[in-house]
């Protein structure tokens, strides 16, 4: 009996912690991307990636369904692992790439999944594609090998792996040089199949499209008429690519065969370029000053009705007034898309959200923007069609809350329509913990959002180990994502109050908040993460003898630095691929852009900055005392292993309780289903020996 009265007080427990997100059930969410409507605004194709943790591997399904909501059904199979599906411009069939055939390679099929035909068959396959509006040519990107190996120099030593290298980015992001670059092609197109000869946009150029590492298919695309191609590229090679951010927007005529340089005025990057619909404008993103990667991204347009043709020397170059239309907007844009010739719809970080925003130069604002959406949301990508000329916008929306799905955006105001439900069987048996929006004020008066996510089931009667979220980039919002490693609701449901500030430094809050960080990683930024635990921390149900401290990239030398800096406030730390040592740092990362302007120069400069390398975090490691868990990975060459290494041995020498989680196959993230469950196993194992 009373073994029988003990489960049935036991049941509730183990019901309530059946419904709690776990490590196991994140991975079985689907991840829903790449919204495409249809011409006709009638038809929506977008893509779910699902993950098989036991093989280790995972399956990308392309589904249709109608764009106002619907039954969706899957038109791809598992077998060909299709994915960048597309409208081909006449709305008759589907396009999309897939390795199938042993390498990827371009595809068509009808809009119901049938009658699937290989377009391209390029040698090597190809990176991404656009097809012409004209219907008479496709452009993709492939690699073309220009450098010669060693033993190509040398043919007697064939057996040799050895590198001569002559100038910086000999490695980036996560892979050694290969001697070839990403080009731009385009073939002529009739009846389903790529003909005749590819064209080399770059011949012989010693540079890439789309930019490295991130780069897309949105950084090429052609005119209405099909008789032109805009890209962007930075024509640097070797050690100007490591120093400089100078991308431009190219301009390609087809029958000439000539290119012109449309920004070549700007020294940041231009980016992203698209004709608009009637071909007399371009717009692309562009960010002003030379060699930071995160400045503000404005919108800029260029009018083919104003341009000239100089002579500069002896070359041609067209001089115009680039017009900027966001000018008045002070924050950085993500993503565009032109709505008729004369509004753009955009995506932009405000407030710790992503919106959706209409640009309409007829309204009465300074900035000529509404927003379109708004809420405790992240849009992601989106997309328009055209139904009986009225546009049919579809956005990929998640929150801290909620994975990815995607919503009908309304052009007149009225609440979003969801209409995908791909993990509602899972999400809708899950209980998530309440999300706080927090107002923190600051050392220095201002106000600081903090996002504090609440364990399921939370009582305000017990106390709960917390953690402070420390965010990476170092400009990278913390907005409401649905991450797949740090996932606040997971953090939640293990029984932690999450802190997540905006500190000093992150996008969102207008450009002088946004630009604070640089050269001031030990200044103020720390200060904000110190006002944001203690805020929270005077709450009755926060432990606060059970504070942890966790964070990637920046936010790794955020613990790094707040292990040394912290008055014994935590009992623990997390640093995942942080930066440690800041002058041996500078000598191993590759984006030398990056390191020179946020440190205001090399280590040895007059322009360094103090609040950077004399703060460095290594400079602080005799005031560690509390046990650290160090995570990084073999190919992360932006934040090389050697960091984690470095920081390791310094909390095993000083007698720190330490470990050290290492990959050897992931870079600066880790992606692969096992690696990303045993990331997540470790982290909380770690928190849970010293946190409970």
């Amino acid at each position: 009996m009373k073994r029988i009265i003990f489960l049935l007080l036991l049941l509730p427990c183990l019901l309530s912690a059946q419904n709690k997100l776990t490590i196991e059930k994140l991975w079985q969410l689907g991840r829903v991307s790449d919204p495409q409507v249809s011409p006709d605004g009638k038809l929506l194709i977008y893509g779910v990636r699902t993950f098989d943790v036991k093989s280790n591997r995972s399956t990308n399904l392309i589904y249709s369904m109608p764009a106002a909501g619907g039954e969706p059904r899957a038109i791809s199979e598992v077998k060909i692992n299709a994915f960048s599906a597309r409208w081909r411009p006449d709305g008759a069939k589907i396009t999309y790439l897939s390795a199938v055939t042993g390498e990827v390679q371009v595809w068509e099929m009808n809009p119901d999944g049938t009658s699937k035909s290989q377009v391209t068959k390029i040698a090597g396959g190809v990176n991404g594609y656009k097809y012409s509006p004209a219907m008479n040519a496709i452009a993709y990107v492939a690699d073309v090998k220009l450098d010669k190996e060693v033993k190509e120099i040398y043919p007697d030593l064939d057996k040799t792996n050895a590198r001569i290298i002559d100038g910086l980015m000999y490695r980036h992001w996560d892979a050694w040089h290969d001697y070839a670059y990403s080009h731009l092609f385009y073939m002529n197109y009739a009846e389903g199949k790529a003909t005749g000869e590819a064209i080399d946009v770059m011949k012989d150029e010693r540079n890439d499209c789309p930019l490295p590492p991130h780069g897309d298919d949105d950084e090429f695309n052609f005119s209405p008429d099909g008789k032109k191609l805009v890209y962007n590229s930075k024509k640097f090679s070797g050690t100007e690519a490591a120093i400089s951010t100078n991308s431009d927007i190219y301009l390609y005529d087809l029958k000439s065969k000539e290119t012109v340089n449309l920004s070549y005025k700007n020294l940041g990057y231009d980016k992203g370029a698209q004709f608009s619909p009637d071909g007399t404008k371009i717009a692309w993103l562009q960010m002003k000053r030379a060699g930071n990667e995160s400045d503000r991204n404005t919108l800029v347009m260029y009018d083919f009705n104003f341009a000239k043709s100089i002579k500069q020397g002896d070359k041609m170059m067209t001089v115009e007034p680039i017009k900027s239309l966001t000018a008045n907007f002070d924050y950085t844009l993500e993503n565009f898309l032109w709505l008729d010739n004369s509004r753009l719809c955009f995506t932009a970080v405000f407030e710790a959200t992503k919106q959706i925003y209409l640009f309409d130069p007829k309204l009465k604002s300074t900035t000529q923007t509404v927003p379109l959406t708004q809420g405790a949301h992240d849009y992601g990508s989106f997309s328009i069609g055209y139904n009986n000329k009225k546009p049919v916008l579809v956005g990929a929306k998640m929150s801290i809350s909620m994975s990815t799905e995607l919503f009908l955006i309304d052009m007149n105001g009225k609440p979003e329509k969801q209409i995908t439900f791909s993990n509602k069987s899972i999400l809708d048996n899950m209980k998530m913990g309440k999300v706080e929006k927090r107002m923190v004020k600051t050392t220095d008066g201002k106000d600081m959002l903090v996002w504090v996510i609440l364990p399921p089931d939370f009582d305000a009667t017990k106390k709960y180990p917390t953690l402070l979220y420390c965010q990476g980039g170092p400009q990278s919002p913390v907005s409401q994502f649905f991450s797949y490693r740090w996932n606040f609701q997971l953090m939640a449901a293990n029984g932690y109050i999450v802190v997540a500030p905006n500190r000093r430094g992150l996008p969102g809050f207008g450009s002088e908040w946004n630009d604070a960080i640089s050269q001031d990683y030990g200044g103020q930024c720390m200060k904000d993460y110190l006002s944001a635990i203690d805020d929270v921390s005077k709450e009755p149900f926060v432990n606060k003898d059970k504070l942890g401290a966790v964070g990637a990239s920046f936010g790794g030398f955020s613990v790094y630095w707040l292990a040394g800096n912290n008055n014994k406030r935590f009992k623990t730390f997390i640093a995942h691929c942080g930066m440690f040592n800041m002058e041996s740092w500078y000598g191993s990362t590759e984006e030398m852009f990056f390191a020179n302007n946020d440190n205001g120069g090399p280590y040895w400069s007059q322009t360094a900055h103090p609040n950077n390398f004399d703060s460095s975090p290594h400079k602080f490691v005799q005031n560690w005392d509390a046990p650290i868990l160090v995570i990084h990975n073999e190919k992360d060459f932006r934040v090389p292993i050697t960091q984690g290494m470095e920081a390791f041995t310094a909390a095993q020498i000083k007698g720190v309780p330490s470990r050290f989680l290492y990959f050897p196959d992931e870079n600066h993230w880790v992606v692969k289903p096992q690696n990303s469950v045993l990331w997540q196993r470790v982290y909380f194992e770690w928190l849970d020996k010293w946190l409970k």
